[in-house]
């Protein structure tokens, strides 16, 4: 009886450790955006073109997956070279100090049907703090090399005050909150 009891425990480790796959982003069919209020009247949007980041898990059940996520903060554009350069300062991103961005996430909740929220810590700057990013998992396909291919959106708003982005800090101009949407495609390894 111990014999099989052991068995069967090595079998269901082993296909825990199978079921487990990592997908890798595809920076080609994804990005990273922004939008924050400009002068109370309208917005400017803008992106990070350079990132990377893994999700790690099982599909059937995404509430236990690991998600990590790293953005280059140098790589901002809005489109406008000038408040590009600007938003890479010391005034807003610091980039020769913090070069890079990033997201761990510590747990997700299935909140109804594709719906998730993925709660984890996010670092700007000197600065870690807890979020939550609402998620809607888009499905998953076969690519054409034969590799799954799977899609998310993940929206946030966050404070900029709360991580020293802290230009204009009465925000006259710009506003304090920051909305956040990443579209991603992930790629299994």
């Amino acid at each position: 009886m111990k014999k099989t009891g052991l068995t069967f425990l090595v079998l269901f480790f082993m296909f825990g450790l199978m079921a487990q796959t990592r997908y890798l982003v595809d920076k080609a069919h994804s990005s990273v955006n922004f939008k924050v209020k400009h002068n109370g009247i309208s917005f400017v949007n803008g992106s990070f073109n350079s990132f990377e980041g893994f999700i790690e898990g099982d599909l059937n059940s995404l509430e236990n997956a690991n998600i990590e996520f790293t953005v280059d903060a140098e790589s901002i554009d809005t489109r406008i070279e000038p408040r590009d350069k600007h938003l890479r300062s010391a005034d807003f991103f610091d980039v020769e100090k913090y070069p890079k961005m990033s997201f761990k996430s510590t747990d997700i909740e299935k909140t109804g049907d594709k719906k998730y929220k993925l709660n984890g810590l996010l670092t700007v700057k000197d600065v870690t703090k807890p979020v939550t990013f609402e998620v809607k998992y888009g499905g998953k396909i076969v690519g054409r090399d034969g590799k799954d291919i799977i899609g998310f959106t993940a929206k946030n708003s966050i404070n900029r005050l709360d991580y020293n982005v802290a230009y204009d800090p009465d925000s006259k101009a710009i506003a304090k909150d920051v909305d956040l949407v990443l579209y991603m495609e992930f790629v299994a390894n």
